[in-house]
């Protein structure tokens, strides 16, 4: 008897790695090929509040499903309130909502791999707010490592934005719409991460509920902004699906199940696997962007790859840890 109450949660520990590594594996191959196939699969003339609306949407039906898989929809249709989900989820809904946008944007004026980089700086603005709304203090080795990714941030900043040989309105297209609008992205996201924890830790929300409520309620925030929006007038004129090809609905199921991956990476294993996944996302990056576009990392990208790899490293192996008192 006692053999076998050993073996079962030792079954059950397997069974956890197990998913594990497989939502790792999937989480890395989404997050490092993501920039690429939005890329080649999205047109120019795509705009850009469709494709994160049907992302939205996509989520929405992907995580009720799971949740009716595990059992758990009835259990939540029972207990939800709308005061909770305006209180859990309204405020980083309609922020993520707006940084989807702006990644949306930097995807078409910025090359893969210095977009997935530049998007790395967001932990240094979530490390700021975890600090500022819930106290979380960083180790020396963090701060350290937070120097390391802002010196990568500004070297690939100064490097895309006064390329040789480049136009100035080429130059100004990449600052503008490239450069500023990721790092834009990276302070809201910051901001809405440490908010979802709060509520996490508070609410004891799953990952699957806070996925469906977040991405209703930045839809409507969404669809609020387009009445006197750029996007709003080009999709009363031209239809919500202008310029989208059978290939366009590629990477917004993509985006839709790595906005799910991420919630279940974080939950079974914690944020030092989620830093795992994002350096090995940027590898994946750097050698899907070689691969398919047939050219290496300019010298900017070769230089900063490693200080945002050694950053983020440092940043999960060496969390803050409270000093015991001497009696």
């Amino acid at each position: 008897m006692a053999a076998t109450k050993h073996k079962a949660p030792a079954r059950s520990l397997e069974k956890m790695n197990s998913r594990v590594w497989l939502f790792s594996l999937l989480l890395t191959l989404q997050y490092g090929a993501q920039p690429l196939i939005s890329k080649r699969c999205t047109r120019r003339e795509v705009i850009v509040t469709s494709s994160v609306l049907t992302c939205e949407i996509a989520k929405v039906v992907c995580a009720l499903i799971f949740m009716a898989r595990d059992g758990s929809l009835k259990k939540v249709y029972k207990e939800w309130t709308l005061v909770g989900a305006l209180t859990a989820s309204g405020l980083p809904a309609a922020i993520y909502a707006l940084q989807n946008s702006l990644l949306q944007i930097s995807y078409k004026n910025l090359d893969s791999l210095t977009f997935s980089m530049l998007n790395q700086t967001k932990i240094i603005f979530t490390a700021l707010f975890t600090y500022l709304i819930l106290r979380q203090k960083q180790s020396i080795q963090q701060i350290g490592a937070l120097f390391l990714l802002i010196l990568a941030a500004v070297l690939l900043s100064f490097g895309e934005g006064s390329k040789k040989g480049s136009s100035a309105s080429n130059s100004d297209q990449i600052l503008f719409n490239g450069i500023i609008p990721v790092m834009v992205a990276s302070v809201l996201s910051g901001l809405a991460s440490t908010l979802c924890q709060w509520a996490s830790q508070v609410k004891k929300h799953s990952s699957y509920l806070m996925t469906v409520e977040m991405s209703i309620v930045g839809s409507l925030c969404l669809l609020a902004s387009t009445f006197k929006s750029p996007d709003g007038e080009a999709i009363a004129k031209h239809g919500l699906f202008y310029g989208w090809t059978p290939m366009t609905w590629i990477p917004v199921m993509s985006n839709a199940l790595g906005g799910i991956l991420v919630g279940l990476v974080t939950s079974y294993a914690g944020g030092v696997k989620k830093g795992f996944v994002i350096v090995s996302a940027l590898l994946v990056t750097a050698l899907l962007q070689f691969i398919f576009e047939g050219k290496p990392p300019s010298l900017y990208c070769l230089v900063a790859l490693p200080l945002v790899v050694s950053s983020i490293s440092i940043y999960q192996k060496y969390p803050y840890r409270v000093k015991r008192k001497e009696l």
